[in-house]
């Protein structure tokens, strides 16, 4: 597992439980929002991957670069708020029709 990997995993955790802080009707607690961010954090970052956005950009000595960072940092972040946000609305949309 790469550094930015573990950077969008933990971006996407944060994510979550931001989305889950504000949408209080879609949070899954505290643990919930974490692992559904994680997930989408890991999801967000390889899609940019995908698309040619970011990625482990390498300089000298096998550092990062800053771009790098911060993109893993945001499609992390998005990924777990976004996933959240989808999760949260299929759990509304469930308790809505018992």
């Amino acid at each position: 597992m790469d550094l930015s990997m573990i950077i969008q995993l933990i971006s996407g955790a944060v994510g979550g439980n931001v989305a889950g802080g504000l949408m209080k009707n879609s949070s899954l607690g505290t643990v919930g929002n974490s692992i559904v961010g994680l997930l989408g954090g890991g999801l967000g970052g390889q899609l940019l991957g995908m698309l040619g956005v970011g990625g482990a950009a390498a300089v000298a000595g096998g550092g990062m670069a800053i771009a790098s960072i911060i993109t893993s940092v945001a499609g992390g972040g998005v990924g777990g708020g976004v996933l959240l946000a989808i999760v949260g609305m299929i759990k509304s949309a469930m308790a809505k029709q018992q």
